[in-house]
């Protein structure tokens, strides 16, 4: 019996829906990292994304205009996003930025939608989701890929002027990850539909967590199709199919809602009982009847590598831009909390893992606009760009403490923090991409060889057999070269080599390299070892799919910082921070891997291989942390770069920190003066800064300018730290009806009025 044929009774077959998925989408510079040889040449080539002059023109002119109709807080009180928001949103065409310019919509770049989406969303998550869901995987994505000519010419204007509100109902409550099992069922059939009997399909579905849904006016239907009577063909269950259904159609019911978190986009139900449809419903026609899932998974990379990423960019520069400002401004014991070693390790990581972010966001965005869909990728953004803006919030929280727990129009972490469980959560809840898609659709995608080999194993071909050895030669060939590269990286540090031509980039592009070595041979031996009970073993899987992941981030920050950064000798320690953390993070999996590998004998080969005899991982150096920290509070040209999607509006949270934070930098020669003068002859009592500047002011110490310019920035730094309170009532209180000086100054006035 043959090695194929054993190997068949072993391993399971592979269902329709896995099949398709694993065809789905295309493979990029990730291949080359679980191959061993990162492709730092084709990374450094990838065209520049940059926002042309109309989608510059649109962030500068509708988002914007967007911006100032926010108010977040009031959002989170109402119970429906204003109708003129959701009338400016159509007028102004934000749900076509995926839709061609021919059917009138923007047809704006994955970059520029991405940044579109992101900007909305540092200021207002559920305005974000409600612009992203109509640009990602839904009607319009489907409709441009595999819609009729007729059925593209009536849906697309209407969905790109926002005449038509479109939803897609895919999840089920008995059908989650396991969307491939939903139970929604059409039977194909006869029935009337304007006035003319035809065949159809008689739909019955019950759907949740289905956003748009409540407001929607065509709803995206996934079904599966049964044919029991033989009006298609011979076979009786046809697949999964993608359906069309206005609103308006008899038996449709939308309108329900769900609460997700209190955030307040649209999410709700869409049921249906023996709704009949014909088959001109169906997208595409009835020639796409079994087709639906296959269209579902080739279009769904592109949206997952756009949409959530944003939102995780956004929460990011978001929580960086007020935490550094916050703790520059911020003081206790005399000093800005920001020169504390506690807040300074948060900061730090705050500061590095933002810079790592956005580099994650233009290299995704950029892989998609020159055309590609690489599915491993956009799953790699998607978890580890949401994981890693929950990483950098939480951070932020401790740092602002209570200031950031008071809700309020001025609190700028609120409502990303109410919302970033929806991240996590929504198209691939973040637990079923790390553990079964990342490294198990990678695996099968960006070996050269395994693909080939599991199709062989399940072939009924006459000469499966020899075609098998074939690939397999092959493959141990392949093997063996990561073997041998594995070590000479493992133990030969100066045969290590690197493309870079910057000095700083030099040693971190070496370190990708060999940790990419190492990846490949422990990849070759799980699978050769456990087969396919690898697929089971999530905990093992998890792991090699987080090498690849952060070493496809420290990619992204190779070339961010080579290419993007203007001033390197300022983000220097925002590179180093971002590299750091990343090698590491792959260091400590690999580690993690080996050590509860099942296998003693093979455990003991991967320790050979890849040089791993012991469980510690370094860190991150307090040096680096204290250098990042500092440069974190500083106004430069690199903190508006990784903060450029927040846009501030005059009276805003942003706004009131900003003005404090850079009015501070203008005075702090002042200040300084200030604090030398106090130290040397101490003002007592200590009533407040302004009287202690008066007393100084009296001495000659302090002139007058010098004490208006400091006074100015001592009511912006006020306002900063001050946190919106409420009457008894919860009526929201000015900063007037709240300042103690100033409430004592209009009692005097009235006094005096008196």
């Amino acid at each position: 019996m043959s090695i194929r044929t054993n190997l068949k009774k072993v391993l399971p077959p592979i269902s329709v829906t896995e099949q398709e998925a694993l065809d789905a989408g295309d493979i990029w510079i990730e291949s080359s990292i679980y191959q061993g040889k990162p492709d730092m040449q084709v990374l450094r080539s990838i065209p520049s994304a940059k926002l042309s002059t109309e989608e510059q023109e649109f962030i500068d002119g509708p988002v914007q205009q967007l911006m100032e109709m926010i108010n977040e807080f009031e959002l989170a009180n109402q119970k429906h996003i204003p109708q003129e928001i959701l009338d400016f949103l159509g007028k102004n065409r934000f749900f076509s930025m995926i839709i061609p310019k021919k059917f009138g919509g923007l047809a704006f770049s994955p970059y520029a939608n991405s940044t579109v989406v992101a900007t909305i969303a540092t200021k207002s998550a559920a305005l974000a989701v409600t612009v992203m869901v109509p640009n990602s995987l839904g009607p319009g994505e489907l409709l441009m890929h595999y819609g009729t000519e007729k059925e593209q010419d009536y849906w697309l204007p209407r969905l790109a002027d926002g005449t038509d509100i479109p939803c897609f109902a895919l999840t089920s409550p008995e059908a989650g990850s396991d969307a491939g099992a939903i139970p929604d069922a059409a039977i194909v059939t006869k029935g009337m539909y304007e006035g003319e009997e035809v065949i159809g399909l008689r739909v019955s579905w019950d759907k949740r967590y289905i956003t748009l849904a409540p407001i929607a006016t065509v709803l995206g239907l996934a079904f599966k199709v049964f044919d029991p009577d033989g009006l298609l063909g011979d076979e009786k269950e046809l697949g999964i199919t993608c359906a069309l259904l206005p609103k308006s159609h008899p038996g449709v019911e939308l309108g329900n809602r769900h609460d997700p978190m209190g955030t307040r986009f649209y999410n709700g139900t869409t049921r249906g009982q023996d709704v009949f449809i014909p088959m001109e419903f169906i997208i595409g026609g009835q020639k796409n009847i079994g087709r639906g899932w296959q269209m579902l998974v080739s279009c769904l990379g592109a949206g997952r590598g756009i949409s959530l990423p944003a939102m995780g960019v956004a929460t990011a520069q978001s929580s960086f831009k007020s935490t550094a400002e916050y703790a520059f401004i911020r003081e206790q014991f005399g000093l800005p909390i920001g020169r504390f070693e506690g807040i300074q390790e948060k900061l730090a990581d705050i500061a590095g893992k933002t810079f790592l972010l956005e580099a994650m966001r233009v290299l995704t965005t950029e892989g998609l606009g020159i055309g590609l869909k690489p599915s491993v990728v956009t799953a790699i953004a998607k978890y580890h760009m949401t994981e890693l803006s929950r990483d950098v919030l939480n951070s932020a929280m401790d740092v602002q403490a209570g200031k950031a727990i008071q809700r309020g129009p001025q609190n700028t972490l609120a409502s990303g923090y109410q919302a970033l469980p929806i991240a996590i959560t929504v198209e691939g809840a973040n637990i079923l991409t790390r553990n079964l898609m990342i490294f198990g659709q990678g695996a099968m995608r960006c070996h050269p060889y395994l693909k080939e080999m599991v199709d062989l194993i399940h072939s009924e071909d006459s000469d499966a057999d020899t075609q098998f050895n074939n690939v397999l030669k092959k493959t141990v060939k392949f093997s063996v070269k990561n073997g041998l590269r594995s070590v000479t990286n493992s133990y030969l540090f100066p045969l290590r080599h690197a493309q870079s031509t910057l000095p700083e980039v030099q040693p971190y592009e070496k370190r990708v390299n060999a940790l990419s070595a190492k990846l490949a041979p422990l990849a070759d031996l799980s699978l050769a070892t456990l087969g396919g009970d690898l697929k089971k073993a999530e905990l093992l899987s998890a792991r090699l799919g987080d090498v690849m992941s952060y070493l496809y981030g420290a990619m992204a920050a190779i070339r961010f910082y080579e290419q993007r950064i203007e001033d390197r000798q300022q983000a220097l320690p925002y590179f180093q921070y971002a590299m750091e953390w990343s090698l590491q993070q792959a260091e400590q999996a690999i580690v993690n891997f080996i050590s509860n590998f099942p296998n003693f004998a093979v455990k003991g080969l991967m320790r050979l291989l890849t040089n791993t005899y012991t469980r510690s991982v370094s860190g991150i150096s307090d040096d680096l942390i204290r250098e990042l920290s500092a440069a974190a509070m500083q106004d430069n040209s690199v903190k508006d770069q990784l903060t450029h999607l927040v846009k501030k509006v005059s009276g805003d949270g942003n706004d009131i920190n900003e003005q404090a934070f850079k009015a501070k930098h203008a005075v702090l020669p002042l200040l300084s003066k200030v604090k030398k003068a106090l130290r040397k002859e101490p003002v007592v009592p200590y009533i407040s800064f302004e009287n202690a500047l008066s007393k100084l002011v009296d001495k000659g110490i302090v002139s007058d300018t010098e004490a208006e310019q400091l006074n100015e920035y001592n009511e912006k730094r006020k306002i900063a730290i001050r946190v919106d309170e409420f009457s008894f009532d919860m009526e929201l209180l000015s900063a007037e009806e709240t300042d103690p000086t100033k409430r004592q100054q209009k009692k005097e006035s009235e006094r005096n009025a008196a």
